[in-house]
């Protein structure tokens, strides 16, 4: 059952990666509330068909499309300058998006040099959001959720070399855990820098969801995983709950299982060193101030 929500009418939320399963339905569940909802996407001739769907479903005309490439700094800089050209103000970002290389993945870099997994879930997300963050920062009541994974728990540490290499592990599990873990180690680093700001973080598990994440998988493999899966339905849950959820306003910088139960991370994840080394790191690939 969806989280049932306060009126979201007048707030702007804008989702990554929201086109297709979770990011789709959470798309729709905030606009179903009123909300205007902007979905950051590659493909705007993808993302209009869901838009068109959204709208005809949920009755709200407020629903638009903002190009979006997140393995790709310079078309996340011209994302983010453009969304902050509007104006608007942004009352929930809902860094979605997620990329698995899978089996039949390329072993590649991306345009600007990283690990196209740990760039895609965690680079192009920690710059969106860094760009964005004084116009969050201007907005009573703003969430910042960020989708992360249970797959952290998997990863030992960060090779911050290996993030600068083509995949390296079978499938790109390591690679995949690693910047799940970089997902909560933002949530928690965001939160410490916002402090006192009025802005909340959240890191999410959403549950093994069916969607396209796995579309790397071969085909047999990917249809018996996918009937032990959640529904994107279901996976959606948590992320709706922290975007929304009035019991959740003061909560900041923790990590939420697909049930929307507050979870105790890996260790790491909770390593404040290691999230501040990331946030460094994070900041120097992407040209931006620590």
């Amino acid at each position: 059952m969806m989280p049932r929500m306060t009126d979201l009418a007048g707030k702007t939320f804008v989702i990554t990666g929201a086109n297709s399963g979770i990011g789709k339905i959470t798309a729709r569940e905030l606009a179903k509330r009123g909300g205007h909802v902007i979905l950051a996407c590659r493909s705007a001739d993808k993302t209009q068909a869901v838009i068109d769907e959204l709208k005809q479903e949920t009755g709200n005309d407020k629903i638009e499309f903002l190009a979006l490439d997140l393995s790709d700094l310079d078309s996340v800089r011209r994302s983010a300058e453009q969304l902050l050209a509007r104006n608007l103000p942004i009352h929930g970002l809902i860094n979605n998006a997620g990329f698995a290389r899978g089996l039949k993945g390329p072993k590649a870099t991306t345009k600007q040099g990283f690990e196209a997994t740990f760039a895609t879930n965690h680079l192009g997300h920690y710059l969106f959001t860094r760009m964005l963050l004084d116009r969050i920062k201007q907005t009573k009541g703003a969430r910042i959720v960020n989708v992360s994974s249970k797959s952290h728990y998997s990863a030992k540490k960060i090779d911050w070399d290996a993030l600068r290499s083509p995949t390296k592990s079978l499938g790109g599990l390591d690679e995949y855990a690693v910047s799940k873990l970089a997902n909560v180690l933002f949530t928690k680093e965001l939160a410490r820098r916002l402090e006192g700001s009025g802005v909340t973080t959240y890191a999410v598990h959403p549950g093994v969801v069916a969607t396209n994440v796995w579309r790397g998988l071969p085909a047999p493999l990917a249809w018996v995983a996918r009937k032990f899966m959640l529904t994107p339905e279901q996976g959606a849950h948590s992320t709706i709950n922290c975007a929304t959820s009035p019991q959740l306003a003061t909560e900041t910088g923790n990590y939420y299982d697909a049930d929307g139960s507050q979870r105790r991370p890996a260790r790491l994840a909770s390593d404040e060193q290691l999230a501040k080394q990331l946030w460094t790191k994070s900041a120097e690939w992407t040209g931006l101030p620590v």
